[in-house]
């Protein structure tokens, strides 16, 4: 059974998630044929004060950078 972990900022809907969940699914039984039940996805939501990114935290780094 696939586990597929999604790490991402914080401050999605609950619909976007609920988008991303089920778009990731069909994508994943897709490509490997296995039945959507078998599917587990973990959303891990990170507050962008504890992401790094090009050597700067996200919440210090300029929009659009």
């Amino acid at each position: 059974m696939p586990v597929i972990k999604i790490e991402m900022w914080k401050g999605r809907t609950h619909e976007q998630k609920k988008k991303l969940v089920e778009k990731v699914t069909s994508a994943t039984v897709e490509s490997i044929g296995c039945p959507p039940e078998a599917v587990q996805i973990i959303i891990n939501e990170v507050d962008k004060e504890n992401w790094g990114l090009a050597g700067q935290l996200a919440s210090e780094k300029a929009p659009g950078k």
